[in-house]
């Protein structure tokens, strides 16, 4: 059997549907051609675009990797990987070698990038492939067209990306297998370390020490209502004091005080308020990009609330492929890793094209919309988009499941909306004075939605009524508010992996492993807002890294690495090199750390402030499969062992609206979706899927809940609105 030959002037036969007489066993079948992809649906979609001349098979995945039972690699000798079938894959592989042996050609069709490329590399050692000869074949969108032209395109293994990604795994195997035995015996067996994961790690941990060293600052906001004789209305924010800003950080801090705020008043109401100013103008908003891996996740997460996780297993199954009537089985959506915003002509055009005939020719800018990442983006990707715009959401919903179309919509929206005429936003400010105080209000017109048309333009602010210079205005009412400032909010998963990306630390197919790894090992946890809150367990970790090995969790030094990978993918490093010179600092900072550091004992079970009801000694919070729940103090007792344990309930602090008597508690569904009930049940019955505030509705008397991503306070009953304080909405 030899590798296949390259396949640029053979592109007669890629979608050739002519049947073959099956040859007999163990004999080659002329002109059969074996196609190694890494998932089933892969296989699956690729089975329906290819002819009968193509044996489809999958390899599940990796077919290879290192042993998990030793570190398996060979620091004295370049540190050379010690790869072994994984366990399960033996007859996934002896199946590969009796089709590739019964086949006139092999092409190694995995995903397009160093993680693809890597199984690539693999799946050639195992059947004894030439990498170098043409094998592999790298496709971006699975369509008649992608496919086809994947397969016009066959070249080598690119081994600068599989030197790549064996770099990383052989980094992350040397910081796991040699410093999670370290952390085993200073402080808890059982724990573990990761190079990437342990810098986000930090990230979350310095951001809950800025939130518990936080001192409130006290301010106090001044709005002035005012009103002309025609009924104009205006809501001004004071804002200056004989000249000078009262704005610092974006808030009026130089009001410290209530005696501030008094003399500000008495000063606005003992002089004539007037219209100093007030300026139109006329602005363009531009398009938003389309998507790459974070920005789909950062927004799946805000719109839709998905997990990065979640994200990117839609992603996929769109990509890899859906059965739609009338076009066969195609993927809707190009490969979803990636970090390049750049876009094929042809797609722009089409997308040109729908936009013309969808919204008119106003919408379609004159040159198409150009954008640029950051030089580190991978180009030979493309930004994530629809494969076919012309195939719209409304086309295929019946097709998908719920959160498959949601996330189809998503990035179609995106795609067009990228691509149309910039918005125009008339921005209008007034500006008033009483005495010697400044006070303005703004506020903004949409004069042309552009790609607003596709996607939200997200306004704040509300269209302001036409204003003279000069003219007076009467005070209606003057509104005084103390205020203090917050500290920052913990990051919420998009929100990490925003900074995760800034920072240059992973890469687009690494971001939701490392979220998730996180909560795997129990170092973070998603606090009443699903923030990410790091467990005592996760800082004392944190701590100790910190302290005896800061350059693994320094975010400048991880953020390097990064690049130093990005070097051997361009064939600038030698992976060897990048390896040895991170372990030769490594290794000597274990060492020092085995000998000098002191044990730190693991952060001890939380009380609860209760006694076991069963022999009296303290409840407290621990862990198991299933995540926190409450047990008593004595289980690792071995004479006088307690097993006593019991759910834990989320207690709001909120009495119960139907019988007044219990609390409201949050509770988790058989599916895992929190709702609210009483403390009492099953005495009391009450039930909501929204978290009730413990107010009355002021209209009917109906109980008002939190709904919506934006928190508003609604009646579950009449729809009733409670009106949100400006400082709130922006903060």
């Amino acid at each position: 059997m030899t590798a296949v030959s390259n396949t640029k002037n053979k592109d007669s036969h890629v979608f050739d549907k002519s049947k073959k007489n099956k040859p007999a066993s163990g004999e080659k079948d002329p002109g059969k051609t074996l196609v190694i992809v890494e998932s089933p649906s892969k296989a699956k979609t690729l089975k329906k675009l290819l002819g009968k001349g193509y044996d489809i098979q999958s390899s599940v995945g990796h077919i290879r990797d290192l042993p998990k039972s030793r570190l398996a690699i060979d620091i004295e000798n370049d540190f050379t990987p010690e790869y072994i079938l994984i366990r399960g894959k033996g007859k996934t592989a002896a199946e590969l070698k009796k089709r590739a042996a019964q086949s006139d050609r092999v092409l190694l069709a995995s995903d397009p990038d160093r993680e693809g490329e890597a199984i690539a590399w693999h799946l050639a050692d195992v059947l004894g492939l030439d990498p170098k000869a043409p094998c592999r074949v790298r496709m971006y969108e699975i369509t008649p067209q992608g496919v086809e032209e994947a397969f016009r395109e066959v070249t080598g293994v690119d081994m600068a990306k599989v030197d790549a990604q064996q770099a990383r795994r052989v980094l992350d195997r040397l910081v796991g297998y040699k410093l999670s035995p370290l952390l085993w015996r200073k402080i808890k067996r059982g724990l573990s370390a990761g190079r990437v994961q342990s810098a986000a790690l930090r990230i979350i941990c310095d951001r809950e020490e800025e939130i518990e060293s936080f001192v409130p600052q006290e301010y106090w906001n001044l709005t002035v209502s005012a009103g002309t004789t025609d009924g104009r209305a205006y809501s001004f924010r004071v804002d200056k004091r004989e000249g000078k800003s009262l704005i610092k950080d974006g808030k009026t801090l130089l009001i410290s005080s209530e005696e501030e705020a008094l003399k500000i008043e008495r000063e606005i109401r003992s002089n004539p308020l007037e219209i100093v100013d007030f300026v139109a103008k006329d602005g363009k908003r531009k398009p938003p990009p389309p998507f790459k891996t974070s920005s789909l996740q950062q927004e799946a997460a805000r719109r839709l609330n998905f997990a990065p996780r979640r994200t990117m297993s839609l992603a996929q199954s769109l990509y890899e492929g859906v059965s739609v009537p009338g076009r066969g089985t195609i993927g809707l959506i190009t490969y979803m890793r990636t970090d390049s915003l750049r876009l094929s002509q042809a797609a722009v055009q089409k997308a040109r094209q729908l936009i013309r005939s969808r919204y008119g020719e106003r919408y379609v800018p004159e040159k198409p919309q150009v954008f640029e990442g950051k030089s580190r983006s991978q180009d030979a990707h493309e930004a994530i988009r629809p494969t076919d715009v012309s195939i719209t959401p409304e086309d295929v919903k019946e097709y998908l499941d719920r959160d498959q179309f949601r996330l189809y919509e998503l990035i179609w929206k995106r795609f067009v909306a990228c691509q149309m005429a910039p918005a125009v936003i008339a921005r209008t400010t007034v500006e008033a004075r009483a005495g010697s105080i400044g006070m303005r209000q703004s506020g903004t017109t949409v004069r042309f939605e552009g790609w607003g048309a596709v996607w939200p333009l997200d306004m704040k602010e509300e269209a302001l009524a036409e204003a003279e210079k000069g003219e007076r205005l009467q005070v209606k009412e003057i509104r005084k508010e103390q205020m203090f400032t917050r500290p920052p909010a913990r990051y919420n998963e998009a929100g990490l992996i925003k900074v995760l990306e800034d920072e240059g630390i992973g890469r687009p197919s690494t971001y939701a492993a490392i979220v998730q790894t996180l909560y795997d090992r129990r170092y973070v946890i998603k606090d009443e807002e699903k923030r990410m809150k790091p467990t005592a367990l996760g800082r004392t970790v944190d701590g100790f890294l910190k302290e005896h090995f800061p350059h693994i969790v320094d975010v400048t030094f991880t953020a390097g690495m990064e690049e130093n990978l990005d070097e051997v993918e361009s064939s600038r490093r030698r992976w060897v090199e990048v390896v040895r010179e991170f372990w030769d600092d490594f290794f000597s900072t274990l060492s020092e750390a085995d000998e000098k550091a002191k044990r730190v004992p693991p952060p001890p079970p939380e009380p609860i402030g209760e006694d076991c009801p069963q022999c009296g000694r303290p409840l407290v919070k621990r862990w198991g499969r299933f995540g926190e729940f409450i047990g008593c103090s004595a289980y690792s007792d071995k004479e006088n062992k307690c097993t006593y344990t019991r759910p834990i309930v989320d207690t709001l602090g909120v009495k119960c609206p139907k019988c007044k008597e219990g609390e409201v508690v949050r509770r988790k569904g058989r599916k895992g979706r929190p709702f609210y009930g009483c403390s009492r049940y099953p005495d009391c019955d009450f039930v909501s899927w929204q978290q009730p505030t413990g107010e009355e509705c002021p209209d009917c008397g109906g109980v008002v809940v939190i709904k919506g991503r934006k928190k508003e306070h609604v009646c579950g009953l009449c729809g009733w609105k409670k009106a949100k304080k400006k400082e709130d909405a922006d903060e």
